[in-house]
Protein backbone atom coordinates (compact mmCIF):
# COMPACT_ATOMS: atom_id res chain seq x y z
CA UNK A 1 0.00 0.00 0.00
CA UNK A 2 1.30 3.46 -0.92
CA UNK A 3 2.23 5.71 1.98
CA UNK A 4 1.47 9.43 1.91
CA UNK A 5 3.17 11.55 4.55
CA UNK A 6 0.71 13.76 6.42
CA UNK A 7 3.10 16.70 6.02
CA UNK A 8 2.47 16.70 2.25
CA UNK A 9 -1.15 17.69 2.86
CA UNK A 10 -0.86 19.97 5.88
CA UNK A 11 -3.55 20.40 8.56
CA UNK A 12 -6.30 21.86 6.42
CA UNK A 13 -5.44 19.70 3.45
CA UNK A 14 -5.73 16.64 5.66
CA UNK A 15 -9.13 17.77 7.00
CA UNK A 16 -10.35 18.39 3.46
CA UNK A 17 -9.00 14.99 2.34
CA UNK A 18 -10.73 13.10 5.14
CA UNK A 19 -14.07 14.92 4.89
CA UNK A 20 -14.32 15.84 1.18
CA UNK A 21 -17.40 13.74 0.37
CA UNK A 22 -19.33 13.86 3.65
CA UNK A 23 -23.06 14.34 3.12
CA UNK A 24 -25.22 15.66 6.00
CA UNK A 25 -27.68 13.05 7.28
CA UNK A 26 -29.55 15.36 9.65
CA UNK A 27 -31.82 18.22 8.49
CA UNK A 28 -30.65 20.15 11.56
CA UNK A 29 -27.11 20.35 10.14
CA UNK A 30 -27.12 23.81 8.52
CA UNK A 31 -23.34 24.20 8.28
CA UNK A 32 -20.95 21.31 8.70
CA UNK A 33 -17.17 21.03 8.13
CA UNK A 34 -15.50 24.09 6.59
CA UNK A 35 -16.16 27.11 8.80
CA UNK A 36 -15.13 28.35 12.26
CA UNK A 37 -18.30 26.87 13.76
CA UNK A 38 -20.88 24.25 12.90
CA UNK A 39 -24.39 25.70 12.73
CA UNK A 40 -27.23 23.53 13.99
CA UNK A 41 -30.91 24.44 14.23
CA UNK A 42 -32.82 22.30 16.74
CA UNK A 43 -36.03 24.31 16.97
CA UNK A 44 -37.85 23.32 20.16
CA UNK A 45 -35.42 20.48 20.87
CA UNK A 46 -32.85 20.61 23.67
CA UNK A 47 -29.16 20.23 22.84
CA UNK A 48 -27.13 17.48 24.53
CA UNK A 49 -23.33 17.48 24.34
CA UNK A 50 -20.69 15.02 25.54
CA UNK A 51 -16.98 14.65 24.94
CA UNK A 52 -14.58 11.76 25.33
CA UNK A 53 -10.82 11.49 24.93
CA UNK A 54 -8.86 8.32 24.14
CA UNK A 55 -5.09 8.23 24.67
CA UNK A 56 -2.72 5.68 23.20
CA UNK A 57 -1.12 3.62 25.95
CA UNK A 58 -3.90 4.53 28.40
CA UNK A 59 -7.17 3.66 26.66
CA UNK A 60 -5.96 1.52 23.77
CA UNK A 61 -2.98 -0.49 22.54
CA UNK A 62 -2.33 -0.38 18.79
CA UNK A 63 -0.48 -3.70 18.98
CA UNK A 64 -3.88 -5.37 18.80
CA UNK A 65 -6.47 -2.64 18.17
CA UNK A 66 -7.08 -2.04 14.44
CA UNK A 67 -7.37 1.66 13.60
CA UNK A 68 -10.75 1.20 11.90
CA UNK A 69 -12.15 -0.50 15.01
CA UNK A 70 -10.66 2.23 17.20
CA UNK A 71 -12.39 4.93 15.17
CA UNK A 72 -15.71 3.12 15.37
CA UNK A 73 -15.42 2.64 19.13
CA UNK A 74 -14.34 6.25 19.74
CA UNK A 75 -17.53 7.48 18.08
CA UNK A 76 -19.91 4.91 19.57
CA UNK A 77 -18.88 5.52 23.19
CA UNK A 78 -19.95 9.15 22.74
CA UNK A 79 -23.27 8.12 21.18
CA UNK A 80 -23.82 5.89 24.20
CA UNK A 81 -23.59 8.89 26.54
CA UNK A 82 -26.32 10.69 24.60
CA UNK A 83 -28.55 7.59 24.66
CA UNK A 84 -27.95 7.35 28.41
CA UNK A 85 -29.72 10.71 28.73
CA UNK A 86 -32.63 9.36 26.64
CA UNK A 87 -31.53 11.55 23.75
CA UNK A 88 -30.57 11.10 20.10
CA UNK A 89 -26.99 11.79 18.92
CA UNK A 90 -26.90 14.07 15.89
CA UNK A 91 -23.44 15.60 15.34
CA UNK A 92 -19.81 15.05 16.39
CA UNK A 93 -16.55 16.92 16.12
CA UNK A 94 -13.33 14.88 15.84
CA UNK A 95 -9.98 16.16 17.16
CA UNK A 96 -6.74 14.21 16.72
CA UNK A 97 -3.26 14.46 18.19
CA UNK A 98 -0.96 12.57 15.80
CA UNK A 99 2.73 11.67 15.95
CA UNK A 100 4.99 11.36 12.92
CA UNK A 101 4.80 7.57 12.91
CA UNK A 102 1.27 7.75 11.47
CA UNK A 103 0.66 8.14 7.75
CA UNK A 104 -2.29 9.58 5.87
CA UNK A 105 -3.40 6.02 5.10
CA UNK A 106 -3.38 5.21 8.84
CA UNK A 107 -5.69 8.15 9.52
CA UNK A 108 -7.90 7.13 6.62
CA UNK A 109 -8.41 3.80 8.40
CA UNK A 110 -9.21 5.55 11.67
CA UNK A 111 -11.65 7.89 9.95
CA UNK A 112 -13.29 5.04 8.05
CA UNK A 113 -14.31 3.54 11.41
CA UNK A 114 -15.62 6.88 12.67
CA UNK A 115 -17.58 7.38 9.47
CA UNK A 116 -19.03 3.86 9.56
CA UNK A 117 -20.32 4.48 13.10
CA UNK A 118 -21.81 7.81 12.04
CA UNK A 119 -23.55 6.28 9.04
CA UNK A 120 -24.94 3.46 11.16
CA UNK A 121 -26.32 5.78 13.84
CA UNK A 122 -27.30 8.70 11.60
CA UNK A 123 -24.77 11.17 12.99
CA UNK A 124 -22.93 13.96 11.11
CA UNK A 125 -19.25 14.88 11.41
CA UNK A 126 -19.30 18.69 11.56
CA UNK A 127 -15.74 19.69 12.45
CA UNK A 128 -12.75 19.11 14.71
CA UNK A 129 -9.03 19.80 14.99
CA UNK A 130 -5.69 18.11 14.33
CA UNK A 131 -2.31 18.79 15.90
CA UNK A 132 1.11 17.19 16.26
CA UNK A 133 1.68 14.85 19.19
CA UNK A 134 4.89 13.72 20.87
CA UNK A 135 3.20 10.78 22.60
CA UNK A 136 1.43 8.80 19.88
CA UNK A 137 -2.25 9.05 19.04
CA UNK A 138 -4.92 11.01 20.90
CA UNK A 139 -8.58 11.04 19.86
CA UNK A 140 -11.06 13.55 21.27
CA UNK A 141 -14.67 13.45 20.11
CA UNK A 142 -17.42 15.83 21.12
CA UNK A 143 -20.97 14.69 20.43
CA UNK A 144 -24.13 16.77 20.25
CA UNK A 145 -27.59 15.31 20.61
CA UNK A 146 -31.20 16.34 21.02
CA UNK A 147 -34.10 15.47 23.26
CA UNK A 148 -37.36 17.07 24.29
CA UNK A 149 -37.10 18.50 27.80
CA UNK A 150 -39.75 16.09 29.08
CA UNK A 151 -37.80 13.07 27.82
CA UNK A 152 -34.36 13.74 29.33
CA UNK A 153 -33.34 11.26 32.03
CA UNK A 154 -30.75 12.23 34.65
CA UNK A 155 -28.84 10.19 37.22
CA UNK A 156 -30.65 11.68 40.20
CA UNK A 157 -34.20 10.43 39.68
CA UNK A 158 -34.13 6.97 41.28
CA UNK A 159 -36.86 6.46 43.91
CA UNK A 160 -37.46 3.96 46.70
CA UNK A 161 -38.59 0.54 45.35
CA UNK A 162 -37.69 1.38 41.75
CA UNK A 163 -36.49 -1.59 39.73
CA UNK A 164 -32.82 -1.68 38.66
CA UNK A 165 -32.41 -2.83 35.05
CA UNK A 166 -29.49 -3.41 32.72
CA UNK A 167 -29.26 -4.32 29.05
CA UNK A 168 -27.07 -6.95 27.42
CA UNK A 169 -24.43 -8.64 29.54
CA UNK A 170 -21.67 -7.49 31.89
CA UNK A 171 -17.94 -8.14 32.11
CA UNK A 172 -17.71 -9.30 28.50
CA UNK A 173 -15.68 -6.36 27.18
CA UNK A 174 -13.30 -6.72 30.12
CA UNK A 175 -12.77 -10.39 29.35
CA UNK A 176 -12.15 -9.46 25.71
CA UNK A 177 -9.40 -7.12 26.93
CA UNK A 178 -7.89 -9.86 29.13
CA UNK A 179 -7.85 -12.21 26.14
CA UNK A 180 -6.12 -9.65 23.92
CA UNK A 181 -3.52 -8.87 26.58
CA UNK A 182 -2.83 -12.55 27.21
CA UNK A 183 -2.31 -13.30 23.53
CA UNK A 184 -0.17 -10.16 23.09
CA UNK A 185 2.21 -11.46 25.75
CA UNK A 186 2.23 -14.93 24.15
CA UNK A 187 3.01 -13.46 20.72
CA UNK A 188 5.79 -11.29 22.13
CA UNK A 189 7.54 -14.33 23.60
CA UNK A 190 6.98 -16.62 20.60
CA UNK A 191 6.27 -15.17 17.17
CA UNK A 192 5.25 -18.63 15.90
CA UNK A 193 2.64 -19.17 18.61
CA UNK A 194 -0.93 -19.92 17.53
CA UNK A 195 -3.19 -17.26 19.01
CA UNK A 196 -6.15 -18.69 20.93
CA UNK A 197 -9.01 -16.55 19.60
CA UNK A 198 -11.18 -19.29 18.08
CA UNK A 199 -14.56 -19.60 19.77
CA UNK A 200 -14.03 -16.30 21.60
CA UNK A 201 -14.94 -13.91 18.79
CA UNK A 202 -17.82 -12.36 20.72
CA UNK A 203 -15.46 -11.30 23.51
CA UNK A 204 -13.19 -9.58 20.99
CA UNK A 205 -16.13 -7.83 19.35
CA UNK A 206 -17.40 -6.47 22.67
CA UNK A 207 -13.97 -5.00 23.44
CA UNK A 208 -12.97 -3.79 19.98
CA UNK A 209 -16.31 -2.82 18.44
CA UNK A 210 -18.97 -2.04 21.06
CA UNK A 211 -22.45 -0.85 20.09
CA UNK A 212 -24.60 1.82 21.74
CA UNK A 213 -27.99 0.50 22.90
CA UNK A 214 -30.31 2.64 20.81
CA UNK A 215 -32.51 -0.45 20.44
CA UNK A 216 -33.24 -0.55 24.17
CA UNK A 217 -34.43 3.07 24.21
CA UNK A 218 -36.64 2.35 21.21
CA UNK A 219 -38.14 -0.67 22.99
CA UNK A 220 -38.73 1.33 26.19
CA UNK A 221 -40.42 4.11 24.24
CA UNK A 222 -42.62 1.62 22.42
CA UNK A 223 -43.60 0.05 25.76
CA UNK A 224 -44.44 3.45 27.23
CA UNK A 225 -41.67 3.30 29.85
CA UNK A 226 -39.51 6.26 30.88
CA UNK A 227 -36.59 5.41 33.20
CA UNK A 228 -36.33 7.39 36.42
CA UNK A 229 -32.51 7.45 36.32
CA UNK A 230 -30.03 6.19 33.75
CA UNK A 231 -26.33 5.83 32.88
CA UNK A 232 -24.29 3.76 30.49
CA UNK A 233 -21.89 1.17 31.88
CA UNK A 234 -18.50 2.55 30.91
CA UNK A 235 -16.57 2.30 34.20
CA UNK A 236 -18.24 -0.80 35.68
CA UNK A 237 -21.67 -1.66 37.09
CA UNK A 238 -20.69 -1.02 40.73
CA UNK A 239 -19.31 2.43 39.99
CA UNK A 240 -22.32 3.44 37.90
CA UNK A 241 -24.84 2.15 40.46
CA UNK A 242 -23.09 4.06 43.19
CA UNK A 243 -23.22 7.24 41.09
CA UNK A 244 -26.98 6.84 40.63
CA UNK A 245 -27.53 6.10 44.32
CA UNK A 246 -25.35 8.97 45.50
CA UNK A 247 -26.98 11.51 43.22
CA UNK A 248 -30.50 10.20 43.92
CA UNK A 249 -29.99 9.97 47.68
CA UNK A 250 -30.93 6.27 47.82
CA UNK A 251 -29.44 2.82 48.40
CA UNK A 252 -29.63 -0.27 46.24
CA UNK A 253 -29.83 -4.02 46.37
CA UNK A 254 -28.66 -6.15 43.42
CA UNK A 255 -28.65 -9.93 43.18
CA UNK A 256 -25.68 -11.97 42.02
CA UNK A 257 -27.86 -14.60 40.35
CA UNK A 258 -29.63 -11.90 38.31
CA UNK A 259 -26.48 -10.44 36.74
CA UNK A 260 -26.47 -11.17 32.98
CA UNK A 261 -23.20 -12.96 32.18
CA UNK A 262 -22.19 -14.36 28.80
CA UNK A 263 -21.06 -18.00 28.58
CA UNK A 264 -17.84 -17.17 26.67
CA UNK A 265 -16.90 -14.59 29.29
CA UNK A 266 -17.59 -17.01 32.16
CA UNK A 267 -15.58 -19.79 30.48
CA UNK A 268 -12.56 -17.55 29.89
CA UNK A 269 -12.72 -16.18 33.43
CA UNK A 270 -12.55 -19.74 34.77
CA UNK A 271 -9.67 -20.51 32.42
CA UNK A 272 -7.77 -17.44 33.65
CA UNK A 273 -8.64 -17.94 37.34
CA UNK A 274 -10.72 -14.77 37.49
CA UNK A 275 -14.01 -14.31 39.35
CA UNK A 276 -16.57 -13.56 36.65
CA UNK A 277 -18.91 -11.81 39.12
CA UNK A 278 -16.11 -9.42 40.08
CA UNK A 279 -15.48 -8.85 36.36
CA UNK A 280 -19.18 -8.23 35.73
CA UNK A 281 -19.39 -5.72 38.57
CA UNK A 282 -16.19 -3.83 37.85
CA UNK A 283 -14.97 -4.60 34.32
CA UNK A 284 -16.29 -1.56 32.46
CA UNK A 285 -16.46 -0.73 28.73
CA UNK A 286 -19.65 -2.75 28.20
CA UNK A 287 -21.57 0.42 27.20
CA UNK A 288 -24.83 -1.22 28.21
CA UNK A 289 -27.64 0.91 29.65
CA UNK A 290 -28.17 0.82 33.41
CA UNK A 291 -31.41 2.41 34.56
CA UNK A 292 -34.11 2.46 37.19
CA UNK A 293 -37.86 2.24 36.55
CA UNK A 294 -41.01 2.48 38.58
CA UNK A 295 -42.24 -0.82 40.01
CA UNK A 296 -45.49 -0.08 38.16
CA UNK A 297 -43.64 -0.69 34.87
CA UNK A 298 -42.67 -4.27 35.73
CA UNK A 299 -45.12 -5.95 33.34
CA UNK A 300 -44.04 -3.63 30.51
CA UNK A 301 -40.37 -4.46 31.03
CA UNK A 302 -40.65 -8.26 31.01
CA UNK A 303 -41.26 -8.69 27.24
CA UNK A 304 -38.30 -6.47 26.20
CA UNK A 305 -35.55 -8.58 24.68
CA UNK A 306 -32.03 -8.41 26.17
CA UNK A 307 -33.20 -6.47 29.22
CA UNK A 308 -32.68 -7.77 32.76
CA UNK A 309 -34.05 -6.72 36.16
CA UNK A 310 -31.15 -7.17 38.60
CA UNK A 311 -32.37 -5.52 41.80
CA UNK A 312 -34.23 -2.63 43.38
CA UNK A 313 -33.69 0.76 45.01
CA UNK A 314 -33.69 0.91 48.82
CA UNK A 315 -33.55 3.52 51.58
CA UNK A 316 -30.20 5.35 51.69
CA UNK A 317 -29.27 3.95 55.11
CA UNK A 318 -29.21 0.45 53.60
CA UNK A 319 -26.26 1.40 51.40
CA UNK A 320 -25.33 -0.29 48.12
CA UNK A 321 -25.25 -4.06 48.45
CA UNK A 322 -24.93 -7.26 46.44
CA UNK A 323 -26.92 -10.29 47.58
CA UNK A 324 -24.86 -13.43 46.92
CA UNK A 325 -26.20 -16.75 45.69
CA UNK A 326 -26.36 -18.03 49.26
CA UNK A 327 -28.11 -14.93 50.61
CA UNK A 328 -25.00 -13.20 51.96
CA UNK A 329 -24.83 -9.41 51.77
CA UNK A 330 -21.70 -7.77 50.34
CA UNK A 331 -21.17 -4.02 50.15
CA UNK A 332 -20.61 -2.82 46.58
CA UNK A 333 -17.31 -1.04 46.01
CA UNK A 334 -16.37 1.24 43.12
CA UNK A 335 -13.46 -0.74 41.69
CA UNK A 336 -14.05 0.13 38.05
CA UNK A 337 -11.93 2.20 35.66
CA UNK A 338 -10.25 5.29 37.05
CA UNK A 339 -7.84 6.91 34.60
CA UNK A 340 -5.84 8.65 37.32
CA UNK A 341 -5.17 5.38 39.15
CA UNK A 342 -3.62 3.70 36.11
Amino acid sequence: MARTEISTLGEFGLIKHLTKDLKPLQPSTKKAVGDDCAVMDFGAKKVLMTTDMLLEGVHFNLEYVPLKHLGYKAAVVNFSDIYAMNGTPTQITVSLGVSKRFSVEDLEQLYSGIRLACERYGVDIVGGDTCASMTGLTISITCLGVAAAKDIVYRNGAKLNDLICVSGNLGTAYMGLQLLERERIVAASDDKAQLAFEGKEYLLERQLKPEARRDILEALHKAGVKPTAMMDVSDGLSSELMHICSQSGVGCCVYEDKLPIDFQAAALAEEMNLNIVTCALNGGEDYELLFTCSLDDYEKLIPIDDLYIIGHITNPEYGCNLIGRNGEELALRAQGWNAFNQ
